[in-house]
């Protein structure tokens, strides 16, 4: 079953080459699939080819021009990463446009690559969202099984989790030859896991899992290269109070985070709910600011005194996030002291009560009346 994306690729290439990123089973080969269906693909992924051009370099320019397209998508462009020398030269010398995908930004960083020099513009591929599966939204299934798509549809997602975690990971890592010690960064994952959401203390990982603080801080970089996780920084713009400075670090899905943490199925009303939850808005934020093409930023912001709130859009909106039934007034608590700060528009307390209300200059929503507010035109242009 195909569910229609947010993502438009044909409308991102009518003016610009693009690099389309994403993790493993976020549903990249099948968007291109069914968005262009007359580009002509070369896919990385597969033996044959891969050999032929990595074993003949010259037949990719040939191969190209063999054909009666102009439009190229390169599957894993990433296992090729010369191939790019090529692609400049067809953007340029021959009014090529091009769909270069990939599940690891790392061998394209390295020194010497061909990043195209502004002439490919970057969009990146999330896991399913709220508005994308529509009347096929269970809040409890996502927030256990996450939205990859195969393993959300799946008869048995659990399953699928075990093997995406065991095998889609594990061989991330292994065939880019990211780390030595496989067995510490398996470990690491489970840390991860486990302090998903939570402010970095890389001196505290590194002394639970027996690595230097450099490994770690390379391991966290590593997730954020190959698209498995993020960071979102403080928001430290503020006069009245002093901030943390130190950001959080959230696993690109719901599912995996658990599965890696080892946690058993979630049940309303624990914590582990509740940060699951604050997770799921994290994700379907950080996917809107990306499908809208926002220049918006996410941040979170802390004081030194504990003043918290979850979420920071640039200077558009302020979001606390609470797995309530009901909202009381300690909920507010947070957004009432940045509202002291005077920088941004809106302010939202999203939860699980039923009852949208204005309490002050705040918005109480439910969540489902928040991530459709998320999308409504008045929003997006604030956005960008």
């Amino acid at each position: 079953m195909f569910i229609p994306r947010l993502l438009n690729l044909e409308v991102l290439l009518q003016k610009s080459s693009f690099f389309l990123f994403g993790p493993r089973l976020s549903g990249k080969s099948r968007l291109i699939a069914h968005q262009l269906s007359d580009a002509f693909i070369i896919n990385l992924l597969k033996t044959s080819v891969y050999l032929e051009l990595s074993t003949h370099p010259a037949r990719f320019e040939q191969l190209v021009k063999s054909q009666d397209k102009k439009l190229i998508v390169i599957d894993e462009v990433q296992r090729l990463p010369w191939i790019l020398n090529d692609v400049h030269s067809l953007i340029e010398e021959d009014g090529y446009r091009f769909l270069l995908t990939g599940s690891s930004g790392k061998k394209l960083k390295k020194a010497g690559t061909n990043l195209l020099a502004g002439r490919a513009r970057v969009a990146q591929l999330h896991p399913l969202t709220f508005h994308e599966l529509g009347d096929r939204f269970n809040i409890e299934h996502y927030l256990n099984y996450g939205g990859l798509p195969q393993i959300y549809l799946s008869d048995d997602p659990q399953e699928q989790l075990y093997t995406y975690v065991d095998l889609y990971l594990r061989e991330e890592i292994q065939a880019e030859a990211f780390v030595r010690k496989l067995n510490s960064f398996l470990k690491f994952l489970e840390i991860a896991a486990l302090t998903n959401g939570q402010i970095l203390n890389f001196s505290k990982i590194a002394s639970d899992i027996g690595l230097p603080v450099s490994s770690v801080r390379e391991y966290y970089f590593l997730l954020e290269d190959t698209f498995i996780g993020f960071l979102i920084p403080p928001f430290t713009d503020t006069i009245q109070r002093k901030c943390l400075t130190s950001s959080k670090f959230y696993l690109f899905d719901l599912g995996v985070c658990r599965t890696l943490a080892g946690l058993k199925l979630l049940d309303p009303k624990t914590e582990n709910f509740g940060f699951a939850f604050e997770h799921f808005i994290a994700l379907e934020l950080r996917a809107c600011l990306s499908y809208t093409r926002s220049y918006q930023k996410l941040f979170y912001f802390r004081s030194t005194q504990g003043d918290e709130v979850d979420f920071i859009i640039g200077n558009v909106c302020a979001i606390e996030v609470k797995a309530a039934d009901h909202v009381k007034d300690k909920h507010l608590t947070g957004l009432q002291l940045f509202q002291k700060e005077m920088k941004v528009h809106s302010y939202f307390l999203v939860s699980f009560d039923l009852i949208d209300k204005k309490i002050g200059d705040i918005y109480c929503l439910h969540w489902t009346s928040f991530l459709k507010k998320l999308y409504s035109d008045d929003f997006i242009a604030l956005l960008r």
